[in-house]
């Protein structure tokens, strides 16, 4: 019995080892990793309540409203509003509702300042479009109601602030009237709307903030125009430029009438070139303007005297003004300076005193600063003290007090528009497989903790020291190379053109590096950064070379402006080197090449169809030759609805002549007619996927090849009307085509056309099927249709003896040129959700089953298995269909809701998802990204060729030693057994001979 009750005791110790595939409380953040960001901060209102967190309500270009802790610069609350919902206006209303101004100004919202719940939203309307304008002033009341003052769409509106009800309104009709500033001088009921008619008017309006009423409206012309934008140094003064940027004019226009000054830019700055510009500003009496070599800041004295009280040749940003009292504004100045920043607070009326002034080290990655907030607090001595909040060129936002940065963000990765990967170092003394346990009474907590976790009898005190325990034995934030591959760099673009290496382990920046390719200089006016691409990947010289990547941009959003390519190693994060190029970057191909230096081949396509080979060695120009007569590529041109197929054609002559220039000729075009098709999606396969087998076994034993040619094209088209928003047109004007197109040869392989369907598609490609989502109109629901084409001339492969004689047509040569035998299989599936981004899983040998990841309009992404999507899904399948996995047919695809592959959380603004491969076949790496960034690993088809990570080898260990004890001791038991019963015989044998013999003696 105690032997049985033993062996029940192991049995129980083994089963807690078999694999558990559901995701705990105690695992989130083992595998996977989740980051908030906010974006570029373009405006800030500081909270000036007394009691309670102090916070800072900002507004971004990503349209994220948020709140934040000052302390640490931890996120309160945060909302993201709809890409067209752009954020005009922030401020805070009665010291308790964050008012918001959006749409253009035709949206209104006031929000809970605490939680971030929504109070009320108001729609405004008006005549025309125009500029917007959101004032919040403290003594304005009607009724005793506070009022918010906001000029949007050629209107201006008095609203509540309590329920957002519009008290009054008044038009401004004018076509020609350009609204400038909106002034509400403190202590008055009186408006005054300034601004442009014709280009030469301006024209002031003054209006009564109790009804809205128009109480006289005056007009003075210039001849010279105006140009940019306007600041206002006082309640009844303003200053602007001439048409030509270089004569500036004072505006007064006291007691409602105007007055001017006119001052020639020469008179203020010597030696000036160019036109100049105003920096806009809040500050009272002060403004400034910058040119090409300096920056001056200007005082206006009495009714439009001007005094030159600063210039400087530093990069300068300056606040809005900051009311410390009723009479005195303070704003703050902060110059570069080589590694540092000086921070100078001055009082608006009195530049020569300094409130505060500081110097601040600075990391030069991060820029110049593009921004200035400025908050005022109450020190112990009852003196006034200051602290600052800077957005700086790469989008990074900081706070500085008492001359340190107390906290930084790195909101520039809410912006990320390009991403790869890079591999980690290896490790030169060899990789440690397991940690030795140095305190034996940690070693029996920690694995206590776990059996009390795996019974389900933790605490949660006790499941915190499970997860930080977890946390700290785990290896996957080491800078090195992991057997299963789980362990890499994602280097990341964003739009501030900084790049970023996180670490996969646990999203760390391991480095950060702003390019100075990217950096605005007289030759490159407006760079924009576009791809990332691998250029050096080490392989054979892994322990001796760095891998690098190549960075392409070019300098201004028009696609003819020259481009610049920079080259950076993803270990260091320097730029090894970069190259102004003088000729254009429209395309960029990536060749299946290396050189002997393992550098990656690119062919760039320029503005007048040349190609150009990178890198410009002898040895990549040699591998180029030979395979000169196998590259071909395609371009697509959306507006015109064409996309055509190139060739390299022969070196390039004239001007532009150079060995590794190449001219090209078009091969074929498919051009869709305008009046019935407009392109809407491409999508092609990846250049690095890998494909484990052409066949497929069907259910009756028979085999499928895949037509699994790189060069496939999907296409789809809407017509003209259906290009717009869901819903603007009826089924019967809308239709999508769905193309199949060989990109070598231009042929249409497959053609389909869902009648009373639009876009947006969105498509993912992948081996010989792809799958793309859209919307059905006749059925008022979303759709995923699947198309997978196959090669039906390699159908025939029965005939063995002619495989083995090489005969057969497995072993022909292919050629695309030759006109394919293909068949295509379809279906189309409801599916719940509107979508953002769609991916595919994939794997480095390409045998795991694949997953669809789709981004819905949640910001969640949801793993959907592939074979939901096999056309071949039937109502009734047949028992061989069953075996081999088809699944019944259904109209709709199921949503399960643990296949969300970010659990419960949020990518908030998710832009696109990112698949790579891990070294362990069963295991896909997932990065997705947004305003949020969401890092995991993904098993599709479970983790069938590894034990998990938090497999507990101790006690499978303690389980062997057991067995073993249990197989000695039952053997010791059984020999000891098995000897009683030989004596046990013996002595009955030995027993029933002397009876025999006694009773022989007897006789």
């Amino acid at each position: 019995m105690a032997i049985r009750s033993f062996f029940l005791f192991i049995l129980f110790f083994s089963s807690s080892l078999s694999p558990v595939f559901s995701l705990y409380e105690d695992q989130v953040g083992l595998m996977d990793w989740h980051q908030q960001y906010i974006g570029k901060v373009k405006q800030a209102v500081f909270s000036s309540q007394r009691a309670g967190r102090k916070r800072v309500v900002v507004s971004t270009e990503e349209n994220v409203i948020a709140s934040l802790d000052l302390r640490h610069g931890e996120i309160f609350w945060r909302h993201l509003l709809g890409a067209d919902d752009v954020i005009d206006g922030i401020d805070i209303g009665l010291g308790k509702y964050v008012i918001t101004l959006s749409s253009g100004g035709s949206i209104l919202r006031s929000w809970n300042l605490p939680d971030g719940q929504m109070v009320w939203e108001s729609s405004l309307q008006g005549p025309k479009h125009s500029k917007s304008f959101l004032l919040v002033p403290t003594n304005l009341k009607f009724d005793k109601d506070n009022l918010l003052v906001v000029f949007s769409n050629g209107r201006l509106h008095a609203i509540s602030c309590i329920d957002g009800e519009v008290l009054w309104k008044k038009d401004f009709e004018a076509e020609s009237f350009e609204v400038q500033q909106v002034i509400l001088p403190p202590g008055s009921d009186l408006i005054h709307v300034v601004g442009f008619a014709a280009l030469s008017q301006f024209e002031m309006y003054q209006i009564n903030a109790k009804n809205g009423e128009l109480l006289k409206h005056e007009s003075a012309s210039f001849s010279s125009g105006f140009s940019g934008q306007v600041s206002l140094v006082s309640t009844e003064t303003v200053v602007a430029l001439d048409s030509t940027g270089s004569i500036l004019l004072t505006i007064s226009f006291q007691d409602g009438k105007i007055s001017s000054q006119q001052t020639p830019i020469s008179n203020l700055v010597e030696d000036s070139l160019g036109p100049a510009v105003i920096i806009p500003s809040s500050v009272s009496g002060i403004f400034a303007i910058k040119t090409d070599a300096v920056t001056i800041f200007i005082r206006v004295i009495g009714k439009g005297n001007l005094e030159v009280v600063e210039k400087t040749t530093h990069e300068i940003a300056v606040s809005d003004a900051l009311s410390i009292s009723e009479d005195q504004q303070a704003f703050a100045l902060i110059q570069h300076a080589s590694s540092e920043i000086h921070l100078t607070v001055k009082l608006a009326h009195d530049w020569d005193g300094n409130l505060l002034k500081e110097s601040v080290k600075m990391d030069r990655q991060r820029g110049l600063v593009h921004k200035v907030f400025i908050n005022n607090y109450i020190r112990t001595d009852r003196s006034y003290g200051f602290r600052v909040l800077i957005v700086m060129e790469d989008h990074s936002l900081l706070l500085l007090q008492q001359g340190e940065i107390v906290w930084s963000r790195e909101d520039g990765l809410a912006s990320i528009i390009d991403v790869t990967t890079s591999e980690l170092p290896v490790e030169r003394d060899g990789v440690s497989v397991a940690k030795v346990e140095h305190n034996l009474f940690e070693w029996l907590k920690g694995h206590m903790l776990k059996l009390k976790g795996t019974l389900m009898l933790a605490s949660p005190e006790d499941m915190a020291a499970i997860q930080s325990m977890r946390l700290k034995s785990s290896e996957k934030s080491k800078m090195t190379r992991d057997h299963n591959g789980f362990r890499k760099l994602l280097i990341v673009l964003t739009r501030a053109g900084k790049l970023f290496a996180l670490h996969t382990g646990d999203g760390r920046i391991v480095w950060s590096y702003l390019l100075r390719s990217l950096h605005k200089s007289e030759a490159c006016q407006s760079p924009i950064g576009l791809n990332l691409y691998q250029w050096q990947v080490p392989h054979h010289h892994a322990m001796d070379e760095n891998p690098s990547v190549l960075v392409v941009s070019r300098c201004g959003p028009s696609s003819d402006t020259s481009g610049v390519l920079s080259f950076v190693d993803t270990y260091t994060g320097k730029e090894l080197s970069s190259l102004s190029l003088d000729h254009a970057v429209v395309q960029v191909i990536p060749l299946p090449y290396t050189d002997s230096t393992e550098q990656r081949l690119h062919l760039l396509i320029d503005a007048d169809k040349h190609a150009h080979l990178y890198p410009k060695t002898s040895g990549a120009l040699s591998i180029f030759k030979r395979e000169f007569s196998n590259i071909y590529w395609y371009s697509v041109e959306d507006q015109n609805g064409i996309i055509k197929g190139h060739a390299l054609k022969c070196k390039c002559t004239g001007e532009v002549a150079d060995e590794f220039c190449f001219d090209t000729r078009d091969l074929w075009s498919v051009v869709f007619p305008s009046e019935s098709e407009k392109t809407i999606a491409t999508v092609t396969r990846k250049l690095n996927e890998v494909v484990h087998t052409q066949a497929k076994v069907v259910a009756d034993q028979d085999v499928m090849y895949k037509y699994i040619s790189r060069n496939l094209l999907f296409v789809a088209t809407v017509a003209p009307k259906g290009s717009g928003e869901i819903g603007s047109v009826t089924p019967e004007e809308s239709w999508l085509v769905a193309y199949l197109i060989d990109t070598v040869t231009g042929r249409i392989l497959h053609r389909v056309t869902h009648h009373g369907s639009q876009g947006p598609v969105h498509a993912v490609f992948s081996e010989n099927w792809v799958v793309y989502h859209y919307f059905n109109l006749r059925a008022h629901r979303y759709e995923m249709s699947v198309i997978e084409i196959y090669d039906q001339s390699r159908a025939d492969n029965k005939d063995v003896w002619k495989l083995v004689l090489g005969k057969h047509n497995l072993t022909s040569p292919i050629s695309l040129f030759s006109r394919p035998e293909v068949i295509t299989k379809s279906q189309s599936y409801f599916f719940t959700h509107s979508l953002k981004a769609i991916a595919v899983t994939s794997t480095a040998k390409g045998i795991t089953s694949k997953q669809l990841l789709l981004g819905t309009i949640g910001d969640q992404v949801l793993a959907l298995d592939k074979r939901f999507l096999d056309p071949r899904r039937t109502v009734n399948p047949t028992q061989l269909e069953k075996e081999e996995g088809i699944i019944p047919l259904t109209e709709s695809l199921p949503i399960i809701p643990q296949s969300y592959v970010t659990h419960a959380l949020r990518v908030e603004g998710l832009r696109g998802i990112i698949t790579v491969p891990a070294k362990l076949e069963s295991t896909t790496l997932v990065f997705a990204h947004g305003v949020d960034l969401f890092f995991t690993q993904l098993a599709p088809s479970r983790t069938y060729d590894s034990l998990t990570e938090d497999f507990s080898y101790a006690l499978l260990l303690i389980t062997i030693v057991a067995l073993v004890a249990a197989i000695f001791v039952t053997w010791r038991l059984s020999e000891r057994k098995e000897l009683q019963e030989k004596w046990s015989f013996y002595s009955a044998f030995a027993s029933q001979s002397t009876f025999s013999s006694l009773h022989f003696s007897d006789n």
